[in-house]
């Protein structure tokens, strides 16, 4: 693990949604269950905590002075200034018993935003297309939505119900970002250790994964070959992002969430964030087109 390090020793239970900001050089990631945005500045190092008072996942950018965060009633703007929320929105807001999980901006600007119940109850969840003001529902029946992701060029759309331990792939729309035609099994992951968390794509269309209980990330090639699994410090990995002025490195974000006092002893560095030091063709978030 000579090429992983610590990005940020902050402990989260559920660490989660990693994206990071070039013009601000800052990762926002987020303690779900806790109700905590955090934001560290990759070059400076410092740490801002910032509590949202409801369960939050997955952050997008608006403009120099708006984000779009995904939370378990809906999408709201945030006043970067202030720390303002206002539901834009609304998601599931009446149902007390789901809330946002893994969430990401298609190249056109297009958000999708996946929810799950908060026991992770089965089939509790669904993922939701949000562009420009209009919601739809694109699918039901999820149990833990994740690895929501896209090829640059916006062609195909990538995700994952967690309990089913298959990564999917459905070809995209790329104006628009919804999804054409039916999905098809990228990789089935159902005989290996762990599941399948989140992901990103680079710009060579190699998909990045968080082994959530596999204590790795994996590399995936287009066409769904297993390219290199690297080893993690903490055994559930969550999600990465790519960070960097270039865009070259990965942060991934970990959680204790499930560990008893005993398995936490052994799992020491679980819920820290962490930076992979290994060459990689990232690319920025896009910005999500709210109006």
């Amino acid at each position: 693990m000579d090429k992983v390090s610590v990005f940020s020793d902050h402990i989260c239970e559920l660490g989660e949604g990693p994206s990071y900001d070039p013009a601000t050089d800052t990762l926002f990631w987020f303690d779900i269950v806790n109700g905590l945005l955090l934001e560290q500045g990759v070059t400076s190092g410092v740490l801002k905590v910032h509590e949202l008072g409801q369960m939050a996942s997955a952050i997008a950018i608006i403009d120099d002075k708006r984000q779009l965060i995904a939370t378990e009633t809906g999408l709201h703007v945030r006043d970067v200034a202030t720390g303002k929320l206002t539901l834009h929105t609304a998601i599931e807001a009446g149902n007390a018993l789901t809330r946002s999980n893994d969430s990401r901006v298609h190249p056109c600007g297009a958000f999708w935003v996946g929810t799950m119940a908060k026991n992770e109850g089965k089939g509790a969840g669904s993922i939701y297309w949000f562009f420009k003001g209009e919601l739809r529902t694109l699918y039901t029946g999820i149990t833990v939505s994740n690895s929501i992701c896209f090829s640059q060029d916006g062609t195909i759309a990538y995700y994952t119900d967690t309990a089913t331990g298959l990564l999917m792939r459905v070809a995209c729309d790329p104006a628009t970002g919804l999804p054409v035609g039916e999905s098809k099994v990228f990789v089935d992951h159902r005989s290996s250790k762990g599941y399948v968390d989140g992901s990103v794509v680079d710009r060579d269309g190699v998909l990045w994964n968080a082994v959530w209980g596999g204590k790795a990330v994996k590399a995936y090639a287009p066409d769904g070959t297993l390219l290199r699994e690297i080893p993690m410090p903490a055994t559930q990995s969550s999600c990465p992002a790519f960070v960097g002025f270039k865009a070259d490195r990965l942060a991934v974000t970990s959680a204790w969430k499930g560990k008893d006092d005993k398995q936490r002893k052994l799992d020491p560095q679980a819920g820290m964030t962490f930076l992979l030091d290994i060459p990689v063709n990232g690319r920025f978030e896009p910005r999500v087109l709210i109006a």
